[in-house]
């Protein structure tokens, strides 16, 4: 019979109180803990990682290198949730719905690396796209995107609440964001797509935006074969959601679509937008940075390498 037992190193910090919330509320998995002694300790927390099932990494990159090394050339599983992995060679990335084998491979890896939440949105809009050919690879791609300030971590989320972070702000204005590597890596996209990532003053949520020209396509689509991809994509995936193009037409009425629509829940929305006066296309994804751009993505993964129902534990109104 199978124990389940999760150890979660960094649990403290922001992705690991939402993992540990997610999991403590499940009869079926029993978590590891340390006293608070004993967490910066290597041998407490290399013997927890090795007792158990699946150990989740909730470190900072430095620290989830570290983590992997302590118990390097013994039989243990993780998950790591910082990006310290996530192009790394032996490594399996865990966004099961990349491809139809891809939980298969999460199911049997010992190594997982869990996906940026930025990441997560672009991926989720772009990788159909080039997979069907409407996108070349080698197309520079302009990817606004924003977030809920707990994307930040601790120090990030009492600075917005102490006031000393302005309502909204961009960031990375060098155009090098940590998590284009892996954005590039699982979309199958060899150029470096313009990403211009922002914060807003909410907690949890986000948008990531596909801005495209009819042009830009490598053939001519309309806003219903866009659909349609999506649709295809993701039938079997449960925790997308790709938005019927009445639910669209609507919000594009409305002229609204809010970036904490999903805060709190675990899956990811597809909106599909045009102007066909123009020949623009916007496609949006929705998700909560929180969720399915970090703890809900773990817990997915978990489910899927324990074998348990691969949405227990999760909070999705699909």
């Amino acid at each position: 019979m199978k124990k389940n037992l999760v150890f979660i190193d960094g649990s403290a910090g922001t992705t690991g109180l939402q993992v540990s919330a997610r999991l403590s509320q499940r009869s079926d998995i029993r978590l590891i803990s340390l006293a608070e002694s004993d967490r910066k300790s290597e041998e407490k927390r290399a013997s927890a990682m090795q007792e158990a099932d699946v150990a989740i990494l909730c470190l900072p990159d430095s620290a989830a290198v570290q983590a992997v090394a302590m118990v390097a050339g013994m039989d243990v599983r993780i998950i790591d949730a910082s990006s310290a992995h996530r192009t790394a060679d032996g490594w399996v990335y865990g966004f099961p719905e990349l491809r139809p084998d891809q939980s298969q491979k999460i199911a049997e890896a010992n190594l997982v690396s869990n996906p940026g939440c930025y990441a997560s949105g672009f991926i989720a809009l772009l990788h159909p796209l080039i997979e069907n050919g409407l996108i070349a690879p080698d197309q520079t791609l302009i990817t606004p995107a924003v977030s809920g300030y707990s994307g930040g971590g601790k120090n990030m989320i009492a600075s917005m609440k102490e006031g000393n972070l302005p309502p909204h702000f961009d960031y990375s204005l060098g155009l090098s964001h940590k998590h284009i590597p892996e954005m590039m890596m699982h979309s199958g996209l060899r150029v470096a797509p313009l990403f211009m990532p922002s914060v807003g003053m909410f907690e949890q949520g986000m948008l990531v935006r596909l801005a495209i020209p009819a042009a830009d396509f490598s053939k001519n689509v309309t806003i219903h074969d866009i659909h349609e991809i999506y649709q295809e994509a993701y039938h079997y995936h449960p925790m997308i959601r790709v938005c019927g193009l009445d639910e669209a037409s609507s919000l594009q009425h409305s002229g609204q679509l809010s970036a904490d629509g999903v805060a709190g829940q675990d899956g990811l929305e597809i909106f599909c937008f045009n102007n066909p006066e123009t020949q623009q296309f916007l496609i949006i994804a929705r998700l909560d940075n929180l969720g399915k751009g970090a703890a809900g993505a773990a817990v997915q993964n978990l489910n899927i390498m324990l074998g348990c129902s691969p949405n227990a534990g999760l909070n999705w109104d699909y």
